[in-house]
């Protein structure tokens, strides 16, 4: 289990979300030592103070809907970043995508990337609202953009990550690209099954659920 968690981006991102139950998210995150802590900017500067270094902070950028303009997905990613932000998750804007703009997403995932100076840019493309062609379209677009992982869902649509879709992404993503499943992980044996198939990250806030209402003691 401990290796699994060390995969994991432990995730708030729920609209009513306080300050005292995200403390409690990133206390969690660093007892059980998870990859991050994944919640919205705007906690972003406090978490990172309240961590001090102990945990990456990831937040999220255009999201759930992907339609903000490059500008102001540009501007929220240099903001998150001044405020602390270790990895950023954006969304692309799928109607884009679905107008065959490739040459504009990708343009926008360059200057997103280029704001993120150095840090970790994972890439939303909601696989459950794309075909299969859009996804493996998606895999060459992240790839050839230079962002560190594509990544399944929001969590905020019709559903979340699939095994299917995890080995086509493994599949037909760039070598030095990694992959995150995100949304619906509810087990560890899903989670096994996810990294077998290839996601390097789990985004997830279930597995310490679950591992903090059993009885396992240190050998979790």
């Amino acid at each position: 289990m401990k290796d699994i968690l060390k995969t994991v981006d432990h995730t708030l991102l729920g609209q009513t979300a306080t300050w005292t139950e995200m403390k409690q998210i990133l206390d969690d995150a660093m007892e059980y030592e998870t990859a991050s802590a994944c919640i919205p900017a705007a906690y972003v500067k406090r978490a990172a103070e309240y961590v001090e270094g102990k945990l990456p902070i990831c937040t999220v950028i255009g999201f759930p809907n992907g339609y903000n303009t490059t500008v102001v997905k540009v501007f929220e990613t240099k903001d998150a970043i001044a405020n602390g932000a270790e990895e950023i998750d954006m969304v692309i804007n799928i109607g884009d995508l679905k107008d065959k703009r490739y040459d504009v997403i990708e343009e926008e995932i360059r200057a997103i990337h280029e704001a993120c100076a150095g840090k970790i840019l994972k890439v939303i493309i909601e696989t459950c609202l794309l075909t299969e062609e859009e996804k493996i379209k998606m895999c060459e677009i992240v790839t050839n953009a230079g962002a560190e992982y594509i990544k399944t869902s929001t969590g905020f649509s019709t559903s979340g990550a699939t095994f299917d879709d995890v080995a086509l992404m493994r599949k037909y993503v760039g070598a030095d690209v990694k992959v995150k499943a995100a949304g619906g992980i509810t087990s560890f044996v899903d989670a096994e099954k996810f990294i077998s198939l290839g996601a390097d990250r789990l985004g997830t806030s279930r597995l310490i659920k679950i591992v903090k209402n059993t009885d396992t003691g240190a050998g979790y």
